[in-house]
């Protein structure tokens, strides 16, 4: 009987390099359930998504393990592939907030279990259109302040610091913030306004703060939690909008917060954007839908009653 085929993609460097010395347990797992295993270590940008893109069409599972960059990777490689394999994702950055609002386990070894043990959920994910371009993304696009951090923020400093090398990143830059004038549209609706951040999102968590993107949130309920803050009078008024933020007390003088499966959002000047975490370019029009179910990501099975 011809053994079931795996393509493995991992991050080296993700996380402080974790996987390390978890590598030869996590291949274990795979072979012990049968599996027949490619692996590809990915070395720079845009490998692993060259790995899933180009892979043959025998692969029963894609597995990947890094950040949620990482992951990204691996699914817009599927998307462009033009066919489905089921992925399975191993966390190993920095913050895995995908991987926590999917209740993925921590431990690497654990993870592994979990994906050969476990069940298919069919999850939502983002096409992002500018300029002719199709990209995707798995659980964030956004724009403004902080978004620009996880990109800019030397790995080696991610690594050593964790999340705080995202804050101290972002604190430095509030004597300067910038406001993009932006028009958003969605289902017959219109706002046009000077806004420090916008996030569309399909996750439980952004930057490993939970419940920032809403409550209820559902991962394949074909709509994302959207949250577009205005600029802000003074400092004071900033440090309001954070803990109205963090704590998800909406503050509806300083913020629009909608659910949408599609938004559109226009501005005069290009407006940086972050798909996951990574570089999604400068754009003046970006089309955002939600592909409602698109791709099967390995969980854990609950537990029998």
């Amino acid at each position: 009987m011809m053994n079931k085929k795996l393509l493995f993609v991992y991050n080296p460097k993700a996380g402080k390099a974790r996987i390390r010395n978890k590598l030869a347990d996590i291949l274990d797992i795979f072979t012990g359930a049968g599996y027949e295993i490619t692996i590809v270590p990915t070395r720079r940008r845009g490998d692993a998504r060259d790995a899933v893109a180009t892979r043959r069409d025998e692969y029963d599972l894609v597995v990947c393990s890094g950040g949620d960059g990482t992951l990204d990777e691996v699914v817009t490689g599927m998307t462009q592939s033009g066919f489905q394999t089921p992925v399975g994702y191993i966390p190993a950055g920095s913050t895995n907030d995908f991987g926590g609002s999917l209740s993925l386990p921590k431990n690497m070894v654990r993870a592994a279990e979990a994906i050969v043990q476990g069940e298919n959920f069919r999850c939502d994910i983002g096409s992002f259109h500018y300029d002719d371009v199709d990209d995707v993304f798995v659980y964030i696009a956004a724009f403004g302040i902080f978004t620009d951090v996880s990109y800019e923020t030397a790995q080696d400093m991610k690594n050593v610091l964790g999340h705080m090398a995202y804050l101290l990143e972002g604190m430095k830059r509030l004597p300067s913030i910038r406001s993009f004038h932006v028009k958003a549209s969605w289902e017959g609706k219109t706002v046009e306004d000077d806004f420090i951040f916008g996030m569309i999102t399909n996750s439980m968590s952004v930057g490993g703060f939970k419940n920032i993107t809403g409550k209820n949130v559902k991962l394949d309920d074909g709509v994302f939690e959207v949250t577009l803050i205005r600029r802000p009078k003074n400092p004071v008024e900033l440090n309001n909008i954070m803990i109205s933020l963090l704590n998800r007390d909406i503050n509806t003088d300083a913020m629009y917060c909608f659910r949408t499966a599609e938004l559109v959002l226009e501005s005069e000047e290009p407006v940086a954007w972050t798909l996951d975490g990574e570089n999604g370019g400068s754009h003046t029009k970006v089309t955002i839908r939600n592909v409602c179910k698109a791709i099967d990501i390995r969980v854990r099975k609950p537990p029998s009653k």
